[in-house]
């Protein structure tokens, strides 16, 4: 029997809403088992607070790594197969990368969707409990651009409530200052001070820190830190 009309557009719905459920499955074309890497650097984050990503552009390191797990650890909801690190409380997150409209058009996106459907993204819709925005600087409607967000509060598993802010290296080292935090996701390779502010933000917390990127400025610093042998390593 076919399910009515209504049903099956609700299930449409909730499939787009669910969207980390579609990612390292047990079967098919992109079973797990071929993402050996990306399995690797996920269980590494039982022994290791600093971990670095290190893949081509265009291969999904943004979204099947760095999302994915941040998106993990805020909801607390891992896969039966996860042997990384768990959080089995709320935690105070941030995400952060170049720019505020790289930041916009890249992590924001993976982990919420566009602006007209929010909880599309990595992100499932039914956990996000606020997002809150932040305020443009456009004074014409015409100069207004994409929404940016700053804060995303999300439902933890234990019934508590995970945050996530969303930061730019390009506002400086100050702004990454202060607090302390459970995790740091930073896409693309950020400054050796905003770094270091980011281990010392983590480090009462024993938190993690997770590195997505393509080394394009070579054998940096950072990299170097990671890599001390080469990116031939």
């Amino acid at each position: 029997m076919i399910p009515p009309l209504a049903e099956i557009q609700a299930e449409i719905r909730r499939r787009a809403r669910r969207k980390i459920d579609r990612y390292y499955p047990d079967e098919g074309e992109f079973r797990r088992e071929l993402y050996a890497k990306h399995l690797e650097f996920f269980a590494a984050g039982l022994d290791y607070r600093e971990r670095l990503f290190i893949a081509a552009n265009r291969v999904g390191k943004t979204e099947g790594v760095g999302a994915y797990e941040t998106t993990l650890h805020l909801t607390g909801r891992y896969p039966d197969w996860w042997r990384g690190r768990r959080f089995d409380y709320p935690i105070d997150a941030w995400a952060a990368g170049d720019t505020g409209d790289t930041v916009r058009d890249i992590i924001q996106l993976k982990l919420l969707g566009p602006s007209h459907e929010y909880g599309t993204g990595m992100i499932p819709g039914d956990l996000i409990r606020h997002i809150a925005a932040k305020r443009g600087n456009a004074k014409k409607p015409e100069e207004q651009k994409a929404e940016m967000v700053e804060t995303i509060y999300v439902r933890h598993i234990s019934g508590g409530t995970s945050k996530l802010g969303l930061k730019s290296y390009d506002q400086g080292r100050r702004t990454f200052q202060g607090t302390e935090k459970d995790l740091i996701w930073l896409d693309e390779e950020c400054p050796l001070d905003v770094y270091t502010e980011c281990l010392i933000r983590t480090m009462t917390t024993e938190g993690l820190i997770l590195l997505t990127f393509t080394p394009l400025k070579g054998l940096t610093e950072l990299v170097q830190q990671f890599l001390p042998n080469g990116l031939a390593a």
